[in-house]
């Protein structure tokens, strides 16, 4: 068994001089032609960043968050994987292992580690407290980069499976959205005897063929969503799925250029009523995008999709499965349509604000569907 090692981030003083170094260098593209938008992220939003970036921001405030909480690297099926491992005092707490996606991070979670692991300070009762395993994605963050193909989303959940009970949880619930919905989604396929139930805030599953002809509202609008998704908003992913390398080098070199590929999924994906900050601090946005620009991981968090995009498992899943639809979330789905892949759904709610970036977005929202899900299951 591999051993689990205490990992702290410590990004150098040499690696923080040379993106402002990058910065100071940023040659700009001409301004987008309409005044919207509809042709990515404006230029004078990414120069107010930009500025920010230089002049305002400090990475080590959120170094020290996140060193707050107990972090380790270890093995598994031979590539090193960063986690956070925050144990509730109460010792009888269930296990979860939470799963951010692409281009969201650990940093996601930040503002519901405390009211998942310590309920009662957060308007909860102790008996919905968790113990809380939070790992990073392979080729994300602090994490290894795969050197070989075939880090799919299939050898993600088993690794998952892995990491839970080599931390001593025989018996844990997950919860994902976005990538994280499908590693989550996988573990209950695979069903290798020690997850015990599901939850996700974009559950996938196929169109009802037998309810085209009479769609609900909720319907219409996922078919909707799909459609756009399909016509103007998934360029990103027919990039990273064919040809993640090349868009990498661009990644690799420009600060600017890595904000400005996952800031415009930020805005197109919250509910954020047409601008980011009106969801997320500035510097919660950039604490994100750090994420991927001090570990060089444009080009390697990008391979999932080439691994994975076209290869998605919508397979029915035995175990008990919750879903939570977030208005502005990419792809939606109904309670009917969920039933099909999820016979045994115990948890179906639509919410009436947030998107894509659920626990960064509505966090008290976000925490109340997991206590709400889960504690049917607690013995």
């Amino acid at each position: 068994m591999s051993e689990i090692t205490p990992f702290v981030i410590e990004v150098s003083d040499a690696d923080l001089e040379d993106l402002g170094k990058r910065l100071a260098l940023t040659r700009w593209p001409d301004k987008e032609t309409p005044d919207d938008w509809s042709q990515g992220i404006p230029l004078a939003y990414m120069k107010e960043i930009h500025d920010y970036w230089i002049n305002g921001y400090n990475w080590r405030t959120m170094e020290s968050r996140l060193n707050q909480w107990p972090g380790f690297k270890t093995v598994l099926d031979g590539l090193g994987i960063h986690f956070l491992h925050i144990r509730s005092r109460h010792e009888d707490a269930l296990p979860l292992i939470l799963t951010h996606g692409w281009p969201g991070s650990i940093v996601e979670f930040h503002k519901v580690i405390e009211p998942l692991t310590d309920p009662e300070a957060h308007g909860g009762p102790a008996s919905d407290a968790f113990h809380l395993v939070c790992p990073t994605l392979p080729g994300f963050g602090f994490s290894d980069k795969p050197t070989a193909p075939g880090w799919n989303i299939d050898r993600i959940a088993t690794a998952w499976n892995d990491l839970m009970v080599r931390l001593g949880y025989k018996r844990y619930v997950a919860q994902g959205g976005d990538w994280g919905s499908m590693v989550t989604s996988t573990i209950g396929t695979q069903n290798l005897g020690n997850c015990i139930g599901l939850h996700m805030n974009m559950p996938m599953a196929r169109r009802d063929p037998d309810t085209m002809g009479e769609l609900s509202e909720l319907e219409q609008e996922a078919m909707a969503a799909m459609r756009f998704y399909q016509d103007q908003d998934s360029g990103y992913s027919k990039q990273q799925s064919t040809r993640p390398q090349t868009l990498g080098y661009g990644l690799a070199d420009s600060p600017a250029g890595q904000a400005a590929w996952i800031l415009e999924k930020f805005y197109q994906w919250m509910d954020c009523n047409g601008h980011p900050e009106n969801v997320l601090t500035r510097d919660e946005l950039l604490d994100n995008v750090m994420m991927y620009w001090l570990p060089n991981a444009g080009a390697s968090s990008a391979r999932i999709y080439w691994e994975s995009f076209g290869n998605i498992n919508l397979d029915p899943v035995a175990l008990p499965a919750g879903c939570s639809i977030f208005p502005k979330e990419i792809f939606k789905i109904s309670e009917r349509w969920a039933q099909k892949r999820f016979p045994n759904l115990i948890h179906f709610n639509v919410l009436s604000k947030g998107g894509h970036f659920a626990a960064f977005e509505q966090p008290e929202l976000f925490v109340e569907e997991i206590r709400t899900c889960f504690r049917g299951l607690r013995i």
